[in-house]
């Protein structure tokens, strides 16, 4: 979400002057051209390895072959493939996206309509767009297509098992599969989703665990002109969570969601009916009813282990507040191909350790900043959702820093470092 941005141009997001990626089915069959009876597509050593082509595994193929480096991406599912998420392309997420990337942009949005629970509705309106929707399918697939074009090697319906590193003089590591294959790489990048196998091997761990919960809804063309260019939120009944309504006009649907903290599944159930009820749509049959599960890094939690590293939802990275993940996703594996292509080119133990250290530091520096404050956001939201709601409705500053969140002119972080008025409406929530 977010406040400022002149109109989009074509399918493109203009800059100004931010789930889950996946490994998908059980049965491993190569989808890559590979040709019934040529030699298999995964053999030889490649340079990286990427498993999960999602938004984070996608930005991490993309970044290393287009340093020419060999480049394997791997998947378990075939593009295109639905995936449980509102879509929201926010600032950060349009700057971190490929030179000259078409955004299939479903709609543009200028105006938020704000509810607690229910109630006490009130719509804040930009003139220039707040951010883009877009259709995970397409969106997804057209990264996958943008890491082909700088030269990695997709290869779909390969379920990958685990990752083996024997010795601290190894110079590469084995990604095994389900069907018993070994991809030898000199560097891998977990972006595998938040019930990351890779991530599993890195010993990532997590603090903050959500279930979020979402219906697609075809609606008559009517209801959709209705919801043009708008989206809805509610702060919702239980602690941290919230609801949304995410117009995709192109299609001529609605994506309605619901996310809260794991652990009381039926209350969550119950607040996506009431707000669908609540909303004037409970007449319409969803076409996909779906959940997931957002997974969100302990402080502390590791970033790599020897020549691995992990990105996106398979590293925890996520906004803790809106959980927001595709900005997360698309800049943490922008920075991991990077890193991956010089944990590549180590010397030896010593440069690995060095090379992967720098990438945790480059995460913490920017992301892990960002997702402290995120934190802190949480918290306070938590105890005090009315002063969260009454702000953004009612105090124009801090309903003009959410959309200039969003657009991608600032960040939460810097939010509550320059504002003095954040920092203390923080504060008094968190009491």
């Amino acid at each position: 979400m977010t406040d400022s941005g002149s109109s989009l141009g074509q399918d493109r997001l203009d800059r100004p002057t931010d789930s889950a990626d996946s490994a998908g089915p059980e049965t491993d069959s190569v989808a890559h051209d590979s040709g019934s009876a040529g030699p298999d597509p995964l053999d030889g050593v490649w340079d990286v390895v990427v498993v999960g082509a999602g938004p984070a595994g996608s930005s991490a193929a993309y970044a290393a072959a287009l340093q020419g480096r060999r480049v394997l991406l791997l998947d378990k599912a075939e593009h295109p493939r639905y995936k449980t998420c509102g879509g929201g392309i926010i600032g950060p997420s349009r700057d971190s996206l490929p030179p000259d990337f078409k955004l299939p942009l479903q709609d543009r949005i200028h105006a938020v309509t704000f509810a607690l629970g229910g109630r006490f509705t009130r719509t804040r309106r930009s003139k220039r767009m707040l951010f883009g929707l877009v259709n995970r399918d397409e969106f997804d697939l057209r990264l996958v297509q943008a890491a082909e074009q700088a030269g990695a090697v997709l290869v779909t319906g390969v379920t990958v098992s685990g990752v083996e590193q024997q010795g601290s003089d190894q110079r590469t590591v084995a990604v095994t599969t389900a069907d018993g294959r070994r991809i030898e790489a000199r560097a891998v990048v977990g972006a595998d989703g938040s019930a990351s196998r890779i991530g599993r091997h890195v010993g990532v761990t997590f603090d903050q665990i959500d279930l979020g919960l979402e219906a697609e809804i075809p609606v008559p063309e009517s209801v959709s002109r209705y919801w043009s260019g708008r989206i809805h939120l509610d702060w919702g009944p239980l602690p941290g969570s919230y609801g949304w309504v995410f117009p995709k006009t192109d299609s001529g649907t609605l994506t309605v969601g619901v996310i809260s903290a794991r652990g009381d599944g039926e209350r969550t159930k119950q607040y996506l009916a009431d707000y669908i009820r609540q909303l004037g749509l409970s007449g319409f049959t969803p076409s996909i009813e779906s959940g997931h599960l957002t997974r969100c890094r302990a402080e502390d939690s590791p970033l790599s282990r020897g020549r691995v590293l992990v990105a996106g939802d398979a590293a925890g990275l996520l906004e803790p507040w809106t959980r927001e993940g595709i900005s997360y996703a698309l800049r943490s594996g922008r920075l991991a191909g990077e890193w991956a292509v010089k944990v590549a080119e180590a010397s030896g133990p010593a440069d690995v350790r060095r090379q992967a250290l720098n990438y945790a530091f480059a995460i913490k520096a920017g992301l892990g900043v960002e997702m402290r404050a995120g934190k802190v956001m949480l918290g306070a939201f938590e105890r005090r959702p009315h002063l969260f709601h009454a702000a953004v409705c009612l105090v124009t500053p801090a309903w003009r820093a959410f959309a200039r969140t969003t657009q991608g002119h600032t960040t939460f972080a810097q939010v509550m470092r320059d504002y003095r008025a954040a920092r203390k409406l923080a504060a008094i929530a968190a009491r």
